[in-house]
């Protein structure tokens, strides 16, 4: 029941992301975006910051999306050719000079201060990634002919549109039949679709899902599951045991899953998070906890989970065990948010020295 990875030798690349890449706009420090006349300009998506992540850590990754061809279409491609992401499967469209038919998707966003909470605005409508659909990527050359050891994507993909949902549908499909690895980010987004629309949609993808990623609210909003007592968002207020029990409800209903992650954070202030996870290892019916970082203190917090979701699919395509993997996982999540923007600027050997508890003096 453990993690049949196919081999890095037979296999061009050992991970690929199926997701939207947006560009981000955010004032700089913590000012407002209604008083800005300066803008910092960030890349990023949820399933790509990812295959982003992991290139950062030395693995061969790629990224599938659409991008318009026009200048902010390229600024895209340029971030992940930049990253050493491969960038052959994207789905390119003409731009009309408008954006009615396809654009590239924006979104603004405050990094919030104190008691004043992070903010994100999304202006991401009608989106080249929105109006990819089923037959635009030769999924049997992505992962027959090239070869995919590890396929990521997720909600925020799949709520997109109703082709972007047949498109996840055809990738996992695809990707499970070649043999390929496959994680899946609930990520419930309620600005973006009902959660009676992402039950009706997501649970019949879990069948070709291995790794499933999500908090108390993801399950409860995508797949319908809830956890008894769980009344309040904020960690501390999370019955942890409830929660487990949970977990193993979703595990015994669908026994392909073989790993189910999640972070537990609890939001102190806009600055601060307690911030941990834990792994459920269907293999022995065990949870690993990873290390706490009480009162982390957050340059920016957007892409945390990202984070957590790359450095445990890393730690099981370089061969570590569960309890390596969230520990992995827990700290590359915990770094990603001292630095600015979505994607990860962590090097691999920072990643270890702080998963293995190492601290913060100085390097020299």
């Amino acid at each position: 029941m453990g993690l049949t990875i196919r081999t890095a030798e037979s296999c061009e690349l050992d991970l690929v992301s199926l997701g939207e890449c947006m560009v981000r706009l955010s004032p700089q420090g913590h000012g407002r975006i209604e008083f800005s006349n300066l803008m910092e300009l960030w890349v990023g998506g949820g399933e790509y910051n990812v295959a982003y992540a992991l290139s950062r850590l030395g693995l061969r990754t790629g990224w599938v999306g659409g991008v318009v061809d026009n200048p902010v279409g390229k600024l895209v491609m340029n971030h992940a050719r930049g990253g050493g992401l491969d960038t052959k499967h994207v789905v390119e469209l003409d731009y009309d000079g408008v954006g009615r038919d396809a654009r590239m998707g924006l979104n603004w966003t405050e990094v919030g201060q104190g008691p004043r909470a992070s903010v994100t605005l999304y202006d991401r409508g009608h989106s080249a990634t929105s109006k990819m659909d089923e037959g635009d990527v030769d999924w049997d050359e992505l992962f027959v002919k090239r070869g995919v050891r590890w396929l990521h994507t997720g909600g925020i993909f799949t709520c997109l549109s109703d082709s972007t949902r047949r498109v996840a549908a055809e990738a996992l499909k695809a990707a499970h039949d070649a043999g390929t690895m496959v994680s899946y980010d609930l990520n419930f987004r309620s600005k973006l679709w009902s959660s009676e629309e992402a039950i009706e949609t997501t649970k019949p993808l879990v069948q070709y899902i291995d790794c499933l990623i999500g908090n108390e609210e993801d399950f409860q909003k995508v797949l319908g599951y809830k956890v008894e007592g769980a009344e309040d968002e904020n960690l501390k207020e999370l019955p942890i045991e409830s929660y487990k029990k949970m977990v193993r409800r979703v595990a015994k209903d669908y026994p392909n899953l073989k790993v189910i992650g999640t972070t537990l954070r609890e939001v102190l202030n806009a600055n601060e998070n307690n911030w941990s996870a834990i792994l459920y290892w269907a293999e022995d019916d065990k949870f690993y906890h990873g290390p706490s970082f009480d009162r982390l203190l957050l340059e920016d917090r957007v892409g945390g989970g990202d984070g957590f979701a790359s450095g445990f699919t890393y730690s099981f395509l370089k061969g570590y065990d569960p309890q390596e993997a969230v520990n992995i996982g827990t700290a590359h999540g915990a770094l990603l948010q001292t630095t600015r923007g979505d994607t990860s600027m962590i090097t691999e050997k920072e990643l270890l020295h702080v998963a293995g508890g190492g601290g913060a003096r100085i390097i020299r």
